[in-house]
């Protein structure tokens, strides 16, 4: 399974969230034992994480899941474009999949 890109617009300053349901063949995916991870950088080389999204699997036998970033989190962002992933995976890396990628862009705050 590739990787779905899906790119993002966030309002800095505002709260960001994405619910996603992984499917795997057809079906929802059981998503019992995994966790989530996803992080924003500046490019696809960046040796350093600009910030990380708080990822929930919101229901594990659905394949129910939520990545989040919070308004305090987008205000310290610098308008502009990022890249970011999302992975899922168990214990140990033992199994790690990227569900979705793609470029951020960040829209500047006027109201403070």
């Amino acid at each position: 399974m590739t990787a779905a890109t899906y790119d993002l617009v966030i309002d800095q300053g505002s709260d960001f969230a994405i619910d996603l349901t992984v499917t795997e063949s057809g079906s929802a995916k059981n998503l019992s034992g995994y966790s989530g991870r996803a992080q924003l950088r500046t490019t696809h080389a960046a040796s350093s994480v600009t910030t990380s999204f708080t990822v929930s699997i919101v229901n594990a036998s659905e394949g129910k899941l939520k990545m989040e970033l919070s308004a305090s989190t987008s205000a310290g962002l610098s308008a502009g474009r990022y890249v970011y992933d999302l992975e899922i995976h168990t214990s140990g890396d033992a199994i790690v999949k990227r569900l979705i990628q793609g470029s951020v862009t960040i829209n500047p705050e006027v109201t403070r």
